[in-house]
């Protein structure tokens, strides 16, 4: 029996660079930064008018993860790579996406905000034994002035899996 490598979903390999230069997309989320996700994972950015826990993309069934209260009505599916078919997964949001490139050397990294790190983030239905960012955070960073969070997509890709299983 063949062992199955495993990739890393990493920061350093999900930032891939272009000339020094980062291209990330910045997902809007609520009770905590917006998100930042290397460009190259997105497959696709649909609309949507109702919040779902699973989503059907191209005849796969695909696990969601909620960047909303539960109340509030998303109108954006992001559709993410996985390590394989099995650990893509989809962000639902609301706003507008924003598209960013930005030199390595603007990239710094912050401590979380207090008012984010261990903090619950009430009315989300959330996907891990802990009610907080930390639970799916891999850093947060500062680009021009701004604070965004780098998910641990892996993580969260793995623990929707395993939810499922």
């Amino acid at each position: 029996m063949t062992q199955i490598l495993k990739h890393s979903f990493e920061a350093v390999s999900l930032l891939t660079t272009n000339n020094g230069m980062l291209d990330v997309t910045i997902v809007p989320a609520v009770n905590q930064p917006d998100w930042i996700i290397p460009s190259s994972l997105i497959l696709s950015v649909d609309e949507l008018q109702q919040q779902v826990s699973r989503y059907d993309w191209q005849q796969q069934d695909l696990a969601v993860f909620n960047l909303l209260l539960q109340d509030q009505t998303p109108d954006k599916m992001v559709v993410l790579e996985g390590n394989t078919t099995d650990h893509r997964f989809a962000l639902q949001t609301a706003g507008d996406l924003r598209q960013l490139q930005a030199r390595i050397s603007e990239v710094k990294d912050v401590e979380t905000p207090e008012q984010f790190s261990g903090a619950n983030i009430e009315g989300r239905e959330e996907y891990f034994d802990k009610n907080d960012v930390s639970s799916y955070l891999y850093q947060t960073v500062m680009i021009d002035d701004e604070i965004y969070l780098v998910p641990d997509l892996d993580k969260i890709a793995y623990h929707l899996i395993d939810l499922d299983g």
